[in-house]
């Protein structure tokens, strides 16, 4: 289980989607259909990719209705092609149709960040390089949206800003220095008894070696090199501390940035440069 999908997390997030969409009340299924009455749908995918958030809509019904009965035919993490059928959902009718938005907003996005994933993931494979998303994710969607990366095969960097030191250029700018940002925070860490790993941004071939003076580091973010520049980075390093690489990477020179012996690449393009993909719920007669 990944760290943040904790019952919690979960919680909060259905229920205050399920307070947007429906709010007092689905007027529109109330009006037609008695509580009693029960139907069945398919989840029908109308596009090809990689299925993500079969285990959402099974939380989503959880909470929903417990009596559904979903009958899942593609997991998270398959591959399906068009007309392929993901699963059959038989509840009341006022849950397939009051349930219907979410699970699909759900689905829609998380296959679409998925399928894209698995697309880099594939490009980097034999490297030793692993794809790392990023928290340039949708307000209020970041749950939903680093699931759908670890479901696709890339990596979750840190959930947010608690749980993880991210020392980027600001931070060091306005400390005056790699050195100084490093010891005010390994001081701030030690006095709140808080055991986080620090990363920290490098920019110039002098800061590689000033960073690597410092104890405690877990891992150094090349930003904004070239792919020669961070295979001297890499070598200069030798495998002291981890080494990412970030900023304008893409999936034409993804397989450059990988070979040069770097042990991660995050791409904000998993979460905000993925397409939503085409879902939808069918009644079944």
């Amino acid at each position: 289980m990944l760290p943040y999908l904790t019952r919690e997390n979960l919680d909060r997030f259905i229920a205050d989607a399920l307070a947007e969409d429906i709010g007092p009340g689905d007027y529109s299924t109330l009006a037609c259909f008695p509580e009693t009455e029960r139907g069945k749908v398919r989840l029908l995918c109308k596009s090809s990719g990689v299925l993500a958030g079969v285990g959402m809509a099974q939380e989503i019904l959880r909470r929903f209705d417990p009596e559904a009965q979903l009958d899942i035919r593609l997991s998270d993490g398959a591959t399906f092609q068009a007309s392929d059928v993901a699963f059959y959902l038989e509840a009341r009718v006022q849950t397939l149709l009051s349930a219907e938005r979410l699970i699909l907003n759900c689905m829609q996005r998380m296959s679409g960040i998925a399928t894209h994933t698995r697309a880099l993931a594939d490009i980097v494979a034999g490297t030793g390089c692993q794809i790392l998303d990023t928290r340039k994710t949708t307000p209020n969607f970041r749950l939903a949206e680093k699931w759908a990366v670890a479901i696709g095969g890339g990596q979750n960097h840190r959930y947010a800003l608690y749980d993880m030191v991210m020392l980027k250029d600001n931070h060091i700018d306005f400390c005056g220095g790699i050195t100084q940002a490093v010891t005010k925070t390994q001081k701030y860490l030690k006095t709140n008894s808080l055991n986080l790993d620090i990363e920290v941004e490098i920019r110039t071939l002098d800061q590689v070696a000033e960073a690597l003076s410092l104890p405690g580091i877990r891992r150094l973010l090349l930003d904004n090199m070239t792919p020669e520049q961070v295979s001297t980075c890499v070598t200069l390093i030798q495998g002291r501390v981890e080494t990412e690489a970030s900023g304008n990477i893409n999936k034409t020179n993804l397989r450059t940035y990988a070979e040069t012996g770097v042990n991660y690449v995050s791409m904000g393009s998993l979460t905000y440069g993925a397409t939503p993909l085409d879902l939808s719920l069918k009644a079944c007669n």
